[in-house]
């Protein structure tokens, strides 16, 4: 059964340059205990479409299409049924755990407020206990209700944001740059947690990152944004090891293999910088650094097209069957 689904969604803002589009037309689904996975450089639209699936966007901030959620449209709520599906639909884990936590109040009072606010009948006492044991749930031991947050590590921190999402038992969990801040053993266990706390709850997950190995080890399927648009989609393992789409294949090529001496980082990298999206080019977006660019590239945007088995990308080389690595 689908859960999320977004339609045709475009984002833009308005700035004192013009306006600039940071989600260009993007089509997905996630089905319930599905886990989706966001990969892409900064810039080219993961947050933006993640906060605008809970309407946190500034006011600078143009939307149309469709945002679904159990087929009701975010995008068209009123603000007093969008405030009662904040926690309970849809929940948010954001990267900088330091910033999105009240520094002045104790983590168990904070975990405990949306509780409150979206359970009437529940007690404060009752809230303060729903905290610890969500606190225990994550990893942390409940005297950790009584803690500020700067008495707590980063991975602490983090765990304590997603234990806050988690209050109100969400149908959607979204994962911005999660561990990004964190070091790769205190990484491993957070994605671990996350995972476990999918599987079990059956919620489904959108995990956006940069790094498209921790999808991979994390995601059933992923999506690669390029400059506001998604240009590959597949399940997360194939979409790591066999890119479909020339960026796919360029993040892939970024990350080297533990332990395999073999395995290099490609020795040129990504060669240029993302698009302006003020300028963006004619035809494909990706074609000046594309090692693989033919003369189609340049007169014509590729739509995303099927490729394989469960494999869409937005790639003329790919559509042609072509190898898409230089």
């Amino acid at each position: 059964m689908t859960l999320l689904e977004f339609k045709d969604l475009r984002v833009t803002y308005r700035g004192s340059r013009g306006r600039l589009p940071a989600v260009r037309g993007v089509d997905l689904a996630v089905d319930a205990g599905e886990t989706l996975g966001i990969a892409g450089e900064s810039g080219c639209g993961k947050s933006t479409l993640a906060m605008a699936v809970l309407r946190l966007l500034p006011k600078s901030a143009e939307v149309s299409g469709q945002i679904l959620l159990d087929g009701e449209d975010l995008l068209a709520m009123g603000w007093g049924r969008l405030r009662a599906v904040r926690w309970t639909g849809a929940s948010i884990v954001f990267q900088g755990a330091m910033h999105s936590l009240n520094a002045v109040q104790r983590i168990g009072r904070q975990i405990a407020e949306p509780i409150l606010v979206h359970e009437p009948k529940t007690t404060p006492a009752q809230a303060a206990k729903r905290a610890e044991a969500l606190l225990e749930r994550v990893g942390l031991p409940p005297s950790r209700a009584r803690s500020f947050p700067h008495e707590l590590s980063g991975g602490q921190r983090q765990r304590v944001m997603i234990a806050m999402a988690l209050a109100c038992d969400p149908d959607l969990l979204i994962a911005d740059e999660a561990t990004t801040a964190l070091d790769v053993m205190v990484q491993a266990q957070v994605l671990r947690l996350i995972s476990d706390l999918v599987r079990e709850r059956g919620v489904g997950l959108v995990m956006i990152s940069h790094d498209l190995s921790v999808l991979s080890a994390v995601c059933d399927r992923a999506a690669v944004m390029y400059a506001g648009r998604i240009v590959e989609q597949g399940p997360a393992h194939e979409v790591f090891a066999q890119a479909r789409h020339p960026y796919s294949a360029a993040l892939g090529a970024a990350f080297p293999v533990i332990g395999d001496p073999a395995a290099r980082m490609h020795p040129g990298g990504l060669a240029g910088d993302p698009p302006d999206p003020l300028r963006l080019p004619e035809g494909c977006s990706f074609r000046p650094r594309c090692a693989v660019a033919v003369e189609r590239c340049g007169a014509e945007s590729p739509e995303l097209l099927e490729v394989g088995a469960a494999r869409v990308s937005a790639c003329f080389v790919a559509q042609e069957g072509m190898p898409v690595v230089g």
